[in-house]
């Protein structure tokens, strides 16, 4: 039977946070060499550290092997934790900077192409009008998945996310907050034939160039039910990409149809001379939202940007009621 670890006596007084780092950093880069020259020590000031860690829980922590050291299933647990532990004491030190100046900080977010080209011009302009010392941090995330590493590895502190289906039971870490819901629109280019027409059926469209998003993405699934309902098989594309500048240079270069999410045409349409056509598709409201990480408190600022982002989301949805909180639901593709 494993024996009882005494925090007191054999945790308390001897684990440092400095050894906790060594730990990590060793995790990390998958080898004790590795981590003593990112760290500027002597490889065995790093196996000490961690045999001082080991024989203080009275457990292997790491395994070694021929490729480096892996963490056994100890290791993990202690990864797990002592990231959290890590994390509180980061928020701890941005909390105290925003009390001494509230008007700094710090926010680091991730999100889809089509909500950085959309959504976050007019929120970032206007939050960075009233807390202009506050740096802003924005990860493009290609392909958000059901898991969101860097938001549960603690290195966004907020991710905005389009929904797909809700889920049964995975994703229980995380907070997800509708905060408005978007719409497809199909749009062409100022300089086209069909940018001048005030009324379009969708079966004129069938054999026109158009830029699509992969198969199965909401786009995709959306204007190819629009076509089926009208008896009609789906356009075939003469290009496939997610990249929302690209759809947008070549619609104003060219003859070119596509969709795009609402929101980015009404941040957008006069900047890249687009124009969102008469056509009504299947009504599919998109729900984009706020997620964070359960049981994780974010520093003031961060709060302060997410109150922005319902602000302003506010004017997108003038017609719902208020966000609605939702379970975890399954992040979808990206635009």
């Amino acid at each position: 039977m494993p024996r009882k670890i005494d925090w007191e006596s054999q945790i308390g007084r001897r684990l440092r946070l400095r050894d906790l780092h060594v730990f990590f950093t060793v995790v990390q880069r998958g080898s004790m060499a590795k981590a003593a020259a990112q760290l500027g020590v002597s490889q065995p000031a790093v196996s000490e550290v961690i045999a001082d860690l080991e024989h203080a829980l009275g457990v292997r922590l790491l395994d070694r092997n021929s490729q480096g050291v892996e963490p056994t299933m100890y290791g993990r647990a202690l990864l797990k934790r002592g990231t959290v532990v890590f994390d509180e004491l980061k928020q701890s030190i941005r909390d105290i900077e925003f009390l001494a100046d509230p008007t700094s900080g710090e926010v680091r977010i991730g999100c889809a192409e089509s909500l950085a080209a959309g959504l976050l011009p007019p929120v970032i302009q206007r939050f960075s009008a009233q807390y202009p010392r506050v740096a802003l941090h924005i990860n493009q995330m290609i392909t958000p998945t059901l898991d969101l590493p860097e938001l549960q590895a603690r290195n966004l502190d907020v991710v905005l996310a389009r929904l797909g289906r809700p889920l049964a039971s995975e994703g229980d870490d995380l907070n997800v907050e509708t905060i408005f819901h978007d719409d497809l629109v199909i749009a062409a280019g100022m300089q086209t034939r069909w940018a001048r027409r005030q009324k379009i059926d969708l079966a004129e469209l069938v054999d026109e160039p158009w830029i699509l998003t992969p198969a199965h993405s909401w786009n995709d699934a959306v204007l190819a039910d629009a076509f089926r309902m009208r008896g009609l098989a789906p356009p075939r594309p003469a290009l496939t990409t997610f990249s929302v500048h690209l759809r947008a240079s070549l619609l104003t270069m060219g003859s070119f149809l596509t969709t795009f999410p609402g929101s980015v045409l009404k941040v957008n349409a006069g900047r890249f001379s687009l124009k969102v056509l008469p056509i009504d598709l299947p009504a599919q409201p998109w729900p984009v939202a706020v997620v964070t990480l359960k049981n994780r408190t974010l520093s003031p600022v961060v709060q302060l940007f997410i109150d922005h982002l319902r602000a302003f989301t506010r004017g997108l949805n003038a017609d719902d009621n208020a966000p609605a909180r939702l379970p975890a639901a399954r992040l979808h593709s990206t635009v």
